[in-house]
């Protein structure tokens, strides 16, 4: 078959000219996972107002120096104004210098103690799912038995004897608040273990240890997110409950828990600028950190139907 030199000179035809359209680069799977986060636009809300929170409590204080421990009986209980924006407690102390302080400590305990609570209770979980059998059982009874104490009484118990600081509290509450995400990560790795590249990976000779660390966590990553977010919820809240009822943080160095007591025994006064701005930030807190868990809870099950 001859060829002219017309067809000799002509170019090959281009992807376009035979109708195929080129391959879209597959997303990341945390812009997928932002994606689907970002249509939720009350997470989208909360997320702003923490971010605006946690600014406020840890560099307001650079721009505000006011006076929220020592006393000053010439400016006792003086509502919102000039010079105090939210008004002096019965000491004369500045409230706002003591808002910014109570978010610092409640922040940081809520987030340290939300994020022990999930580290413990991911490798708890991931070790009792993956080797299963008498030991599997043996960590599930001990799972049983802590479901079966109140949590609120068992931090108050332990409060009692490790005393109030804020370190202490840390451990308190991450050592109490895992026995949730720990069940959750338990029948995630029952799954995960019967994969193919678990099994391949075992019988290259890989140790439970390595599977564990290599295999199982990885895949779980998700549902830690999720939890950890949940657990920081959580670990504010209890420690709130704590300091409300006296057996928190101790003045002056209160979190958001131990100024609403404060503030409460001056309720049937009117000085309602010693109980609500603490009250307010806890709800709107502990309500943003799970309005956030629930849409990355959603993003991360889209995410992995969209695979």
């Amino acid at each position: 078959m001859t060829t002219t030199p017309e067809e000799v000179l002509s170019p090959e035809p281009t992807s376009v000219e035979l109708g195929l359209e080129s391959v879209e680069k597959p997303r990341s799977m945390f812009r997928r996972g932002w994606e689907v986060f970002a249509e939720n636009k009350l997470a989208l809300a909360a997320l702003v107002f923490l971010v605006a929170f946690i600014l406020l409590c840890y560099l307001g204080p650079m721009f505000y120096h006011g006076n929220g421990t020592q006393s000053d009986m010439e400016a006792v209980t003086l509502p919102p104004g000039a010079g105090h924006p939210l008004g002096t407690d019965e000491n004369g102390a500045d409230v706002l210098a003591q808002f910014f302080k109570g978010g610092q400590l409640s922040l940081n305990v809520g987030v340290l103690g939300g994020v022990i609570s999930a580290v413990i209770g991911t490798l708890y979980g991931a070790i009792s799912g993956y080797f299963g059998g008498w030991l599997d059982a043996v960590m599930m009874r001990v799972i049983d038995a802590l479901m079966s104490i109140p949590l609120i009484f068992l931090l108050i118990y332990l409060g009692m004897i490790w005393g109030h600081d804020a370190t202490l509290m840390i451990w308190v509450i991450g050592l109490t608040g895992w026995v949730g995400i720990t069940r959750l990560i338990r029948g995630e790795s029952m799954v995960i273990k019967v994969r193919d590249y678990v099994a391949a990976a075992r019988m290259m000779g890989g140790s439970g240890p390595h599977i564990i660390r290599k295999h199982i966590l990885p895949n779980t990553i998700g549902t830690t997110i999720v939890n950890t977010t949940f657990s920081i919820a959580g670990s504010i809240f209890y420690l709130s409950t704590l300091s409300f009822i006296g057996l928190g943080l101790e003045s002056p160095h209160a979190d958001l828990g131990g100024m609403l007591n404060d503030g409460t025994q001056f309720v049937d006064q009117g000085y309602w600028w010693m109980i609500y701005p603490a009250a307010i930030a806890i709800i709107l807190v502990i309500l943003a950190f799970n309005v956030i868990g629930d849409a990355l809870r959603d993003a991360f099950e889209t995410r992995l139907q969209k695979r």
